[in-house]
């Protein structure tokens, strides 16, 4: 005899706020560290291959859920003995592991229901429109006329800042009341009518003080003009961050010679070995991705140290994050014991 593999739980949504206080329960219950929702409304006037609605036209509400970095993965970073740890477990095995299994398992609670829900993680490589929007040369093609191109990515920190969960920062990081910079964005998409959450007006976040600028190893702020958008009739703004120079810095600037001849890593092959990196070769992939070399010193050690000193954050901590200078490497001359490689103790 089949025996089905987790019990059905009914539960009545029919009521929005109501459906929203046990949707967000349980988005807290499945691991998500904070949890908002946003009405489909607030995403009218939604670039066409950003639109929600390209996805699911009948969604009605949308999900947000905001998963923390832990402060401590960046502390081998910080000290510059232990960079695969901020890569692996603070970015990628919250962006490719946890993440999803925390908004399948909701989207499963939501359609046991009767309503159809859908997963949304934090990448998308079939999408559509390059990192900066653009459309991708001789990728994909509208099914039918109006239709946006496969595949559709939605903006995930406007998401998460129209669901209530926080600010987006002048660095264009999204900020939350808990944690700062250091969070990872998902988001369902449901047919579900949900009560919404308020656009956040807490203690503001970010106070512009351009740490973010000062810290970034590979100069991505500097001289970048403004972007302003409207968001659900809030102005809302952030620097237009350099997206080629980004890539390269987040890892370190090394760079393979297959990388160097790709179109879409740009760099002066002069610079492969920058001082933010200890590493002669670029390092292997962990989870695909997650190579953050320079440890986001400026977006988001930078910033959340200045959200900490400010008092800001709901996450605090006994003692304060950077507690010994500001480290970088020399690549000019060897070191006078190569690879410092004595292991014995």
């Amino acid at each position: 005899m089949a025996v089905m593999c987790r019990k059905f739980n009914e539960i009545d949504l029919s009521d929005p706020v109501r459906a929203a206080e046990l949707v967000k329960k349980q988005a807290l219950a499945c691991g998500a560290d904070a949890v908002g929702i946003g009405s489909i409304d607030r995403w009218q006037g939604a670039p066409l291959q950003m639109d929600p609605k390209q996805i699911m036209p009948e969604c009605k509400s949308i999900i947000g859920l905001v998963f923390r970095a832990e402060r401590g993965t960046m502390r081998g970073v910080e000290e510059g003995t232990f960079f695969s740890n901020y890569s692996a477990m603070g970015y990628a095995a919250v962006t490719h592991m946890f993440l999803p299994l925390t908004v399948l398992n909701l989207a499963k609670f939501i359609e046991d229901q009767g309503y159809e829900a859908l997963p949304y993680g934090h990448l998308c490589e079939w999408r559509a429109i390059d990192c900066v929007g653009n459309m991708r040369p001789h990728f994909s093609r509208p099914v039918r006329e109006g239709r946006a191109a496969p595949d559709v990515m939605i903006h995930l920190r406007i998401a998460a800042y129209l669901c209530g969960l926080g600010e987006i920062g002048y660095s264009k990081m999204f900020l939350s009341p808990q944690f700062g910079p250091r969070n990872r964005v998902g988001i369902v998409l449901t047919d579900a009518e949900l009560a919404p959450d308020p656009i956040y007006d807490g203690p503001k976040l970010c106070n512009k003080c351009k740490a973010c600028v000062r810290a970034c190893p590979g100069k991505c702020f500097d001289n970048r003009p403004v972007v302003k958008v409207n968001l659900a009739g809030h102005e809302v703004e952030w620097i237009d961050l350099d997206m080629e120079g980004c890539p390269v810095t987040f890892m370190g600037s090394v760079l393979t010679e297959k990388e160097q001849e790709d179109p879409y890593i740009t760099g002066d092959p002069g610079t492969a070995r920058a001082s933010w990196t200890p590493f002669r070769h670029k390092p292997d992939l962990l989870y695909r991705y997650g190579q953050a070399i320079c440890g986001a010193r400026g977006c988001m050690r930078a910033c959340m140290m200045s959200m900490e000193a400010r008092g800001v954050l709901q996450n605090k901590f006994r003692t304060k994050f950077r507690r010994r200078p500001v480290w970088s490497v020399d690549w000019s001359r060897e070191p006078e014991t190569a690879d410092n490689s004595n292991t014995k103790e």
